[in-house]
């Protein structure tokens, strides 16, 4: 059980907790929320906890069938955790936009058991119903779990307790951590292993599991992590952890029990490419520096992110992403360019066009450097490299050519030239171009042609 006297000025750098919006009012969004006590969301008992420790949020959509089962056991869970006396707790039903009775028996649910509001949301989308239940709420932590209650509630207060103490900023469930058991399909598993992988190649993430159902944040913490957000779906979790562990949040994972719901009603298929669009959306955010995370590591006390000289391994793992998107944008171009200027012209220019835009991604997400200094000789030496790419793709096309290759043996000479060009442009980009002066790539800490970040 977890302590109930720390109160939540252990929590550090919490401002005081704002008062609930009067009710039927949230601010800026158009929802209308139902606070505690309201006639709208309590009928019945009066009484309520004056300190609220912990609020779980459960986001429903036509959940009927499950609300009710689901919210009974979690409640009487929570009760046997904050017995009454201390810190209390609150679950909050985030109806998101139900069609079905979804809305009368989370109202009813609140009538009869004093620790449960609701929330209702004109539209639908997760990230939504986060926002809004979070926004309105005045506990210390927020949290929130899927309403078939697939993780096992065990792992609850290992959540919540170092936010608690105030040792973590963000907590997460895992279904992929060491200690983890997991029942699932492989359809599912092979999804959300790819996922968690693509995160970890384009943005460099260490959490483990982005989108188990399963999270907890301190409440300061949410209230200036919430206006940087713009996913409002199922992205939404994602995008909370890459822009906290982005400001030198510290992110507690807790290995979980987890069950997959079978009659889930997630569409495997759109919520993926949604995933994808917001994986290049922020990616691109951070790579233009539009994304405020120094502020919050200010208004959060944090250290100013350090300069760091990324090992061999991250190098590798951020330029392959880099690579990985220069190549598709690249060969999409050659198959574009292909019927008006010949094979050797759409090389030309795609490998030109691709090699400016790669050059500074890497500039700044592989190798760390920003700034204006040495950015010209940057692209220049970049395009030397382009250049020698350039001579290895026009050989190959050459030769193929000259063996009567067409079509997709033709593309496939590009390709792997391409790749080749790769290798040789990683090499040159860490040994040459973006090489610091007390690199192990530059051990007679001669003077590299680009400044360091403190020289930049």
């Amino acid at each position: 059980m977890l302590p109930t006297s720390a109160a939540p000025a252990t929590i550090p750098h919490a401002d005081p907790l704002p008062a609930p919006p009067p009710p039927g009012h949230e601010p800026g969004t158009g929802q209308v929320a139902q606070p505690l006590g309201s006639p709208a969301a309590s009928a019945g008992p009066t009484h309520r906890p004056t300190t609220v420790l912990v609020d779980v949020v459960v986001p429903v959509y036509n959940e009927e069938r499950d609300l009710e089962a689901s919210i009974l056991r979690l409640d009487s869970y929570l009760a046997g955790l904050y017995p009454p006396g201390g810190p209390g707790y609150r679950v909050t039903i985030a109806d998101n936009a139900s069609t079905d009775g979804t809305g009368v028996l989370a109202a009813s649910l609140a009538s009869r058991l004093p620790h449960v509001r609701v929330v209702h949301l004109d539209q639908k989308g997760r990230g939504r119903a986060l926002r809004a239940a979070w926004g309105s709420s005045d506990a210390a932590v927020l949290a929130y779990m899927d309403v078939d209650l697939s993780t096992g509630l065990d792992a609850f207060p290992a959540l919540v307790a170092p936010l608690l103490s105030g040792h973590s900023d963000v907590a997460i469930g895992s279904r992929l951590a060491s200690g983890a058991h997991v029942t699932r399909g492989p359809k599912r598993e092979i999804i959300s292993r790819s996922y968690n992988l693509l995160l970890h190649g384009s943005l460099g993430t260490g959490f483990s599991d982005a989108q188990c159902g399963f999270k907890a944040v301190r409440a300061d913490v949410a209230r200036r992590l919430l206006p940087l957000i713009k996913d409002e779906a199922w992205f939404f979790d994602t995008e909370l952890l890459v822009l906290a562990e982005q400001a030198g949040l510290r992110i507690s994972e807790v290995a979980v029990d987890w069950v997959d719901d079978p009659r889930s009603s997630v569409r495997i298929a759109g919520t993926a490419w949604e995933d994808v669009k917001g994986v290049a959306r922020l990616s691109w955010g951070l790579l233009r520096g539009r994304i405020p995370l120094s502020d919050l590591r200010a208004e959060l006390g944090r250290d100013p992110a350090p300069e760091e000289d990324r090992g061999l391994w991250s190098h590798l793992v951020r330029f392959g992403a880099v690579g990985v998107v220069s190549t598709l944008a690249y060969l999409l171009l050659f198959a574009l360019l292909r019927g008006a200027l010949g094979a050797q012209g759409a090389n030309l220019v795609a490998l030109l066009v691709t090699a400016v835009a790669n050059t500074a991604a890497n500039r700044a997400f592989t190798f760390g450097v920003r700034g204006r200094a040495g950015l010209i000789t940057q692209h220049l030496q970049g395009l030397i490299v382009f250049g020698i790419g350039w001579a290895l793709t026009a050989a190959a096309l050459g030769l193929a050519h000259a063996a009567g290759w067409h079509g997709m043996r033709e593309l496939a000479a590009a390709v792997v030239a391409n790749l080749l060009t790769t290798l040789v442009k990683f090499v040159l980009f860490r040994q040459w171009v973006f090489a610091r002066p007390d690199s192990p790539t530059n051990p007679e800490g001669a003077s590299p042609a680009v400044p360091t970040q403190e020289q930049a």
